[in-house]
């Protein structure tokens, strides 16, 4: 089986809501900025929700490769190779 894309995906968002994470973290005492938002830190509240779900996308890639490996220690629980 090829590349699961929860991989490309979590990478993407989770780079994506760091940058705008941080860069909401590092304007957030400019109230002249968030004046068009109704004075919310845009940035890090969209940063924040990127990056929660590009990381829920990696640990569900990170189980579903743990769970299609098959099991090492018990050769039996494998089926025969035809």
């Amino acid at each position: 089986m090829g590349l699961d894309i929860r991989w490309p995906i979590g990478l993407m968002f989770s780079l994506i809501g760091a940058l705008l994470t941080g860069y909401g973290a590092i304007t957030g005492s400019d109230a002249d900025m968030y004046k068009r938002s109704l004075g919310i830190n845009i940035n890090l509240c969209w940063g924040l929700v990127l990056l929660v779900f590009g990381l829920l996308m990696l640990i569900l890639a990170w189980r579903g490769q743990s769970k299609n490996q098959p099991d090492q220690a018990n050769p039996a629980a494998t089926p025969p190779a035809k």
